[in-house]
């Protein structure tokens, strides 16, 4: 039986997520003896979106694929990338005309059928095609034995995540929310064998309101008034999940959330 070792880094929020996704990941790499690193990186870029730039300097630090989610359009920048890069991921479940593909295929890196697909949830979210109709569709355009799937699912609502999740018991290896940038202390293997977790955290300043500074956040939600919102450095963390997966089955044999600090960003 053939082990795959997964990492999965949370939202990366900002300079301050990318700083401690550097710092942190080698060492975890070679602890875990990782052999595919994904992370979401939507917000990497000043909070918001995502530019080549950090789209390049992100991949340089040893990931190899980034989801994104519903701020991926926020610069506009990032959209040439997609041709050049097809480890950059959009939403499966956004148009299929809009740029970038919603899942890529790596099995060049573990000798197996191995999957990344990208998901967006319904809802509190802006509006998108159904996110469990993607996933039958694509399932159903893979092979449906010895394969490995992995799923971010950029969604708000737990009950969402959770459904899914149920939704997708035994057809998938992993699935792993983002957006909420809180980690939830549900990492488990579901009944039918496909890893889970609600929300698998952010990498980014602790002390913050989701990665961002404080202050005019708390009076954004006080008043109403639009306030502009900026990456926050104190106590940064990083929070991931590491899996590992039955090369023969797909299914999950471990999951660990992993969540540590760093020093200040200067």
């Amino acid at each position: 039986m053939q082990k795959v070792r997964v990492l999965f880094i949370g939202d990366i929020i900002g300079r301050t997520g990318r700083r401690i996704v550097k710092e942190t990941l080698p060492s975890l790499k070679a602890k875990y003896e990782i052999n595919i690193t994904i992370a979401n990186g939507e917000n990497s870029a000043g909070g918001f979106g995502m530019t080549q730039e950090v789209a390049s300097e992100l991949f340089e630090t040893g990931i190899d694929v980034i989801t994104t989610g519903n701020h991926i359009w926020d610069k506009k920048e990032i959209i040439p990338f997609f041709d050049k890069n097809p480890s950059l991921l959009r939403p499966l479940n956004f148009p299929d005309n809009l740029p970038g593909k919603g899942f890529v295929r790596l099995d060049n890196l573990v000798n197996v059928p191995f999957f990344v697909v990208n998901l967006q949830g319904k809802i509190l979210m802006p509006p998108i095609n159904c996110p469990f109709a993607a996933m039958d569709n694509f399932l159903k355009s893979i092979p449906d034995t010895k394969r490995i799937v992995i799923v971010d699912f950029h969604a708000e609502a737990t009950s969402e995540k959770r459904a899914l999740g149920f939704y997708l018991d035994g057809k998938i290896s992993l699935l792993l929310g983002t957006h909420t940038h809180i980690p939830t202390k549900d990492a488990e293997i579901l009944p039918l064998g496909t890893g889970y977790i609600t929300d698998v955290g952010m990498s980014g300043a602790k002390d913050s309101v989701i990665g961002m500074k404080k202050e005019n956040s708390i009076k954004k939600i006080i008043t109403g008034i639009p306030m502009p919102l900026e990456v926050a450095k104190n106590d940064p963390v990083f929070s991931a999940i590491f899996a590992e997966i039955d090369s023969e089955t797909g299914k999950c044999l471990q999951i660990e959330h992993i969540y540590t600090t760093t020093k200040n960003i200067e």
